[in-house]
């Protein structure tokens, strides 16, 4: 697991109407403060990936579909540079995970069916100085396998 990054498992608190999930709460993150909420989908086999912030924190919370989160860390002074994770996100495992400044972020929506994504950040988006540098999706050092193999 690479250090600052936090799993949040989300339970779903259900019935015979449905359920309800709480995502995010303020006692539970003493160091995340949300200055702007964001909803994306995106189509299936789809990767958006990667970029990074020198400022903000990300919130991620797959709303419906499945994604695969791939984090990369690139902190120098971070004990477990160089490391890669995976994380599913969504129908398959329902929970929120916080991606800490420098960590390189990304996804691939998996399966037949869009993915959507809600990601609070503790930054609000300015269009003049944003907060995002961008990285290929097949850089070499990352060396990220996008495809899906036969196991």
């Amino acid at each position: 697991m690479i250090d600052g990054v936090q799993i949040f498992e989300i339970k779903k608190n259900a019935d015979d109407r449905g359920f309800l999930a709480e995502i995010w709460r303020d006692s539970r993150l003493k160091n995340f403060s949300p200055r702007q909420l964001n909803f994306t989908v995106a189509h299936p086999g789809v990767v958006k990936a990667f970029h990074f912030h020198e400022k903000q924190q990300d919130l991620w919370f797959a709303t419906s579909g499945n994604l695969e989160a791939v984090l990369f860390d690139r902190r120098k002074n971070s004990p477990t540079f160089g490391e890669t994770q995976k994380i599913i996100l969504g129908e398959f495992y329902s929970a929120a995970i916080l991606i800490p400044v420098g960590v390189v972020h990304g996804y691939r929506v998996l399966g037949n069916s869009p993915a959507g994504l809600i990601y609070l950040v503790d930054a609000e988006y300015d269009s003049k100085n944003p907060d995002e540098g961008r990285i290929p999706h097949d850089d070499p050092e990352i060396g990220f396998n996008w495809k899906t193999e036969p196991r």
